[in-house]
């Protein structure tokens, strides 16, 4: 699809899906502005320095359909006594969002991405723990497997790191075929403000859902459209090279040599937990389930997403 004919699609996708108010957003604790990265790429960011000395720092990779938002119940608690850092990807919040001619928002680019923000920041890798769920794990996977050095840790969890179409959910798999990849993008972009209500809590019980803070909610609707790009858009682009990356991260495998420890979601209902079990098997290391969490354990349970990150530091 050219870029022409995906702003004409996304122009009456705005239509039907404006929101009903948008309040002033709340800011999350830390410094929030735009960061000029290599290829012409700005991304916007967050930094938040303890009021002490710094132990380290981490750096929270969201996922789809996430913003660096994401991160306001996490970041306080990381930040007194690291230094934290959270970035929106291309195609997603305020970040920048190329034509796809110029950048291929996969999984490989992301990594790309990810080494040029490390390197743009100045942070001490031999001090970095990288916490990345759902889209933003493979890039730092791949990463890991070119530059060994790149962290002192990676936790990742709740995401695909081989192509194992049995344990994801029907419209993840449909996105990685051609066939019916438009159709799926195509519905989830019509039908944006049920997304946004709903992706957060699919398959928990009614005791199991939780609130989301509004100011995220708000930066996810007001940043779906940029560009003449949404950010499904940008994730069907991405599952667009999904099988491929997959295919060069497991044939690969052998050379991870970064300290790996992952972390799932018991419930996710969109990409099961054996997936999350073969990988720690793989790579020997443990995988930590956590019971009665789904896709979003940093959303759902965020004291026990410090926990679990404060424990894989070490």
């Amino acid at each position: 699809m050219s870029t022409t004919e995906m702003s004409h699609r996304q122009t009456r996708n705005e239509e039907m899906s404006q929101p009903i108010q948008q309040p002033p957003l709340e800011q999350p604790a830390g410094e929030i502005g735009m960061m000029a990265i290599d290829n012409g790429l700005t991304l916007r960011r967050l930094v938040a320095q303890p009021a002490g000395t710094s132990r380290g720092t981490v750096l929270l990779l969201h996922g789809f359909p996430e913003t660096l938002l994401a991160w306001q119940k996490i970041v306080p608690a990381l930040a007194t006594d690291h230094e934290v850092h959270a970035f929106d990807w291309p195609g997603f919040g305020l970040s920048t969002r190329p034509p796809v001619d110029q950048f291929a928002y996969a999984p490989r680019d992301y990594a790309g991405v990810l080494k040029a923000y490390i390197a743009a920041s100045g942070i001490d890798r031999s001090t970095l723990t990288i916490y990345a769920t759902d889209i933003g794990a493979l890039p730092a996977l791949l990463l890991a497997l070119e530059e060994p050095q790149t962290a002192r840790s990676i936790i990742v969890g709740d995401f695909a790191p081989f192509d194992r179409p049995d344990h994801m959910s029907e419209n993840l798999r449909k996105l990685k075929a051609a066939p019916s990849a438009g159709a799926v993008r195509d519905f989830m972009n019509t039908h944006r403000d049920e997304l946004l209500a709903g992706i957060f809590w699919r398959g928990l019980p009614a005791t199991a859902q939780y609130d989301i803070a509004g100011a995220f909610r708000d930066d996810m609707a007001r940043s779906w459209s940029q560009n003449g790009m949404t950010v499904v858009d940008a994730f069907a682009q991405y599952y667009s090279h999904f099988t491929r990356d997959q295919d060069y991260f497991e044939a690969h495998l052998a050379r991870l040599k970064t300290k790996v420890t992952v972390v799932w979601g018991e419930e996710d209902p969109f990409i099961r937990r054996e997936m999350g079990i073969e990988l720690a098997v793989r790579i020997g290391t443990e995988v930590k389930l956590l019971p009665g969490i789904g896709h979003y354990p940093h959303l759902q349970a965020p004291d026990q997403a410090v926990a679990e990150i404060r424990a894989a530091m070490g």
